[in-house]
């Protein structure tokens, strides 16, 4: 069984700063390497002109994590527990896509890690740093521990935040510009990058694991919902200033001076050495220092977080229960999923991605966030969760646009995919 860090924070009661956590770990986890470069990109396109989206993406995340983590509190199930009560038709989504998300991540968390680790200590090639990054995630989250976990996460934030606002800091931005990217304006050609870059604003999946972790940190019932509250907006609150920093340095360094990065993870190592060469060597060292710990917070949380969704998932195809031990933190299934995570997909470090399980993983991915909106907004108005925890007219309203806007991202995900099929 997993050993909790139990929050004992009566509903009357204020809470206390030192029980954030769980927010933290959601964000940390959903903000890795590939975001960066996305919010870096349109930054190098748009200047601050994108800038209103990073603060539309935050609430439209606090919204989501807030439903998930309002669910669990207020009926006592997992997200999973909930998704089976609306019919088999979720096992039939979910069971493919976790596994096919799973063994592309792998690969993908460990190259996203091993290229930074390359950059600052060459003496070993990238898949080796990748590989020897996805053991040590595996030995982080091996055991269940959720407080050795959490403060791993906490320390990776913390080295993501100080490295990329530092780095913000240094270009000197514009505060003028800045303030008018807050007015909701749509470049030509932007839309695509504006739904991009507000979806992409702090996980996907990871965003449903938030109910597992605040299980695991003691929080277990209505008397919890306003730490979760604070929780979960302080967590956003740092993803907002952590996105618009990536943002500030994609508008200063690239836009300006109209300069173009690569895609995907590789276009953080070509910002370090544009860093490098404006302010000097260290400047590039340090942020490839806070390149590797975005992307290593997100390998240890979804090592951990996504793990324990894949047993909750097994526990009830077998008809365990989302309480029973190989259901849990540190169980069978979850220590299976770990496995899956790491060692499978190492294959692709030496053989390449395979096109068409690119494709697919694509598409089936692109489809979670709506399949997440949708369903909360669902579930959070069943007569199983207490009218006092039901959603609002209001709550109902921006679910229903999150909702939307999810879809739309979904359909220019599979126009993309069959595009390039």
């Amino acid at each position: 069984m997993a050993t909790q860090t139990t929050a004992r924070t009566d509903e009357g009661t204020k809470p206390g700063w030192r029980l954030i956590g769980p927010g933290l770990v959601v964000a940390a986890t959903g903000v890795g390497a590939a975001d960066l470069v996305a919010t870096l990109i349109a930054g190098s396109k748009f200047g601050y002109a994108l800038l209103w989206t990073v603060v539309v993406g935050c609430v439209m995340k606090i919204v989501l994590v807030e439903g998930a983590g309002r669910y669990s509190l207020a009926t006592g199930h997992t997200i999973y527990e909930g998704w089976s009560r609306l019919g088999r038709w979720t096992h039939w989504y979910f069971g493919p896509y976790i596994v096919i998300w799973g063994f592309v991540y792998g690969a993908a968390a460990m190259a996203g890690t091993g290229l930074p680790l390359h950059s600052l200590l060459p003496v070993l090639p990238v898949w080796a740093w990748g590989i020897l990054s996805g053991l040590i995630g595996l030995g982080l989250v091996w055991w269940g521990r959720y407080s050795l976990f959490e403060k791993v996460c906490a320390a990776l934030v913390g080295i993501m935040f100080v490295t990329m606002v530092g780095a913000a800091l240094l270009t000197l931005p514009n505060v003028p510009e800045l303030v008018t990217g807050l007015v909701p304006l749509i470049p030509d050609s932007g839309l695509v990058n504006v739904l991009s870059l507000a979806g992409g604003v702090g996980g996907t999946i990871t965003l449903a694991a938030y109910g597992y972790w605040i299980r695991e940190k003691g929080w277990t019932s209505p008397r919890h919902m306003r730490v979760m509250r604070l929780d979960n907006t302080v967590a956003y609150v740092v993803t907002g200033i952590f996105v618009t920093a990536t943002l500030i340095v994609g508008a200063e360094l690239l836009y300006s001076a109209n300069i173009a990065v690569k895609t995907g993870d590789k276009g953080l190592l070509d910002l370090s050495t544009v860093l490098a060469d404006r302010y000097g060597g260290w400047a590039g060292k340090v942020f490839l220092v806070g390149f590797w710990a975005a992307a290593m917070s997100s390998l240890v949380g979804v090592w951990n977080g996504v793990s324990m969704m894949f047993a909750d998932f097994v526990g009830h195809i077998r008809g365990q229960g989302a309480d029973h031990p190989d259901a849990r933190l540190g169980g069978r299934y979850y220590k299976a999923y770990i496995l899956w995570l790491t060692f499978p997909p190492m294959i692709m470090m030496f053989l390449g991605k395979p096109v068409y399980l690119i494709l697919a993983y694509g598409v089936l991915g692109a489809f979670f966030m709506p399949f997440l909106s949708v369903t909360l907004l669902w579930l959070l108005n069943r007569k199983d969760v207490p009218s006092e925890w039901r959603n609002k007219v209001s709550s109902n309203v921006v679910m229903a646009l999150i909702a939307v806007a999810f879809i739309a991202l979904a359909v220019n995900e599979l126009q993309k995919a069959v595009r390039g099929a």
